[in-house]
């Protein structure tokens, strides 16, 4: 025997066993670490809060950025997930539709809120996408609580959260405007409030969350913190420092009744009266303030992410867009208002830090609409632009409805940029519904201020991809949505020739902020397309409950930890 050659083997076998052992080894902790990784818990945040400001341009955070505090939209910037490149993908851009489809994860396509109002072709009316008769208001003896969610025909997430903790995690709606706290609240909400201004300024809600106002909101009410911002609106920091925006004295600019010009300071005391008292509050700075310090008092007030059963608190800034119909989104006072709303967004941060504490919460950030420049202003600079003429117009379409059919009583109404037709009239004249829409969407056409013209039949029978169609078609809704739908041409509104407004198909109204931070967010950016619709199941996927009924929308990936 060489025993030589036999120890060699011995000694190449116990190394290729003691190799194998060691990558089976390997293989094995690899294999429990993924398998770790894949069955992790889903995060539960405390608490989360979804922050909504009501018709905030995505450039507001980089104009502005130098002048911002480092508490507020810096902290959620630099500390979270920014998506640079996050857009509406359907129109009108409206209040309503806005803060329905962050919170439904669908577009009104779905949820069908079309609007903040539109025609009823059911019952022959206009109706008003949060008003119901059928509950009564709580807070005050005036009609203002009389709503509801029942418009919107899914679920939210809050509902779904609401189910998944059978009914254990609390949800509060609160904006300045009753759609605002509505809507994101969903149906299965705890409560939601909103702030009745006139001569009562009081947070008020409706009978179909609860009958009575609780202490802690009684309290609120009689703290006299309301009549506290009854002062004068001057700038945050010098008006010299204000480079980002335009001069302050112009034309381009509204005014409060009682004022001479549109320049700092806005003496709100000696306006008072003649501007709907606390409704005055509204349309300045100090709204977005009263609204952090009711959203601070209901986290005390509602003990909102104090146990492991996570809660969601839903707050919309109202007077940015109050600010910005009024001003413009190139005005000193648009500029202002930012500033302010940074410095509440820091004190309403840094209140969630302490109470429901660092990394214990999550946020996200967006808004239910974006905004165009004054067009009068963009065609002093000689870009195209420009107003419609709503009488000629009018005057022009009850001819050719005379001319071509004998009647006007054919087109039932005209709201929203849309035509309804009296389906009745059509039939009796013995005319093909087809044939009225492409006659009436072909005169529209020739009048040289519209884009483009839809047919509800173009609607019902094509599925566009992307663009303009793609973005009118997703605000289509076949039970609520008229026949004829028209979109104006780039930077033409029909509004007055001051201020800012809002509700194309265009980027101007449609790229808009998309901010997460906290518990399971990644700190980081992205340029890639994001969409309104999928902030719900992005935040359903965080949460692990199911996603609201109506989604179409997608989780974003990139930002979940």
């Amino acid at each position: 025997m060489n025993y030589k050659n036999s120890a060699v083997g011995l000694f190449t076998a116990f190394m290729c066993f003691t190799s194998v052992a060691v990558l089976a080894q390997r293989k094995s902790k690899k294999d429990k670490e993924e398998k770790t990784v894949i069955t992790a818990p889903f995060v539960r945040p405390k608490l989360v809060v979804g922050i909504v400001v009501d018709q905030m341009r995505y450039d507001y955070l980089t104009r502005f950025y130098d002048q911002y505090g480092d508490g507020g939209f810096k902290r959620l910037m630099n500390e979270g997930f920014n998506c640079k490149n996050n857009h509406f993908n359907y129109a009108p851009t409206y209040t309503g539709p806005g803060h329905a489809s962050v919170y439904t994860g669908t577009t009104p396509a779905t949820h069908g809120i079309i609007g903040n109002n539109w025609y009823d072709k059911q019952i022959d009316k206009e109706v008003y996408c949060v008003s119901d008769a059928t509950y009564s208001s709580v807070g005050t003896t005036s009609d203002a609580g009389q709503v509801s969610p029942f418009q919107n025909a899914v679920t939210t997430v809050t509902d779904e959260l609401r189910l998944h903790t059978q009914m254990r995690g609390k949800v509060i709606g609160i904006a300045l405007k009753d759609r605002g706290a509505v809507l994101p609240a969903g149906h299965t909400a705890n409560a939601a409030y909103w702030f009745h201004g006139k001569d009562e300024g009081r947070w008020i809600t409706s009978s179909f969350y609860r009958t009575d106002l609780p202490k802690w909101v009684l309290d609120f009410n009689a703290s006299g913190k309301a009549t506290s911002y009854k002062k004068p609106w001057n700038t945050l920091k010098s008006i010299d420092s204000y480079v980002e925006s335009g001069t302050d004295d112009n034309a381009y600019e509204g005014k409060f009744k009682g004022e001479v010009n549109s320049s700092f300071p806005h003496d709100i005391p000696a306006l008072w009266e003649e501007n709907g008292q606390y409704d005055l509050i509204k349309a300045t700075p100090y709204g977005n303030s009263l609204t952090a310090d009711f959203a601070i008092a209901a986290l005390d007030g509602e003990n909102l992410g104090s146990d492991a059963i996570t809660d969601f608190l839903a707050v919309s800034f109202s007077s940015t867009d109050y600010v910005g119909h009024m001003y413009g989104v190139n005005s000193k006072e648009v500029e202002d208002t930012y500033l302010h709303l940074d410095a509440d967004l820091e004190r309403l941060l840094t209140t969630l830090d302490d109470k429901v504490g660092v990394g214990a919460y999550t946020v996200f950030l967006t808004a239910d609409h974006a905004a165009v420049d004054v067009p009068s202003y963009l065609k002093d600079q000689k870009i195209p632009a420009g107003y419609t003429d709503s009488k000629a117009v009018k005057e022009k379409f009850a001819a050719f409805l005379k001319y071509t059919y004998g009647t006007e009583d054919i087109v039932k109404n005209i709201s929203n940029s849309q035509v309804f037709l009296d389906y009745k009239i059509v039939k009796n004249l013995d005319l093909e519904l087809r044939e009225v829409e492409e006659q009436i969407a072909n005169e529209f056409m020739s009048y040289g201020i519209y884009e483009r013209v839809f047919t509800a039949q173009q609607m019902l029978e094509n599925n566009y991809t992307h663009g303009v169609p793609y973005i009118i078609q997703n605000g289509y809704n076949p039970q609520r949505s008229g026949d004829v739908m028209l979109v104006l041409k780039p930077n033409y509104i029909q509004y007055g020739t001051t201020g800012s407004t809002h509700g194309s198909p265009y980027k101007y109204d449609t790229h808009v902020p998309l901010l997460f931070f906290g518990q399971g967010i990644k700190k980081g950016a992205t340029v890639a397309p994001t969409e309104i619709p999928d902030i719900a199941p992005t935040i359903a996927a965080m949460l692990g409950i199911a996603f609201p009924n109506g989604t179409t929308g997608k989780p974003i990936s990139e930002v979940l930890k």
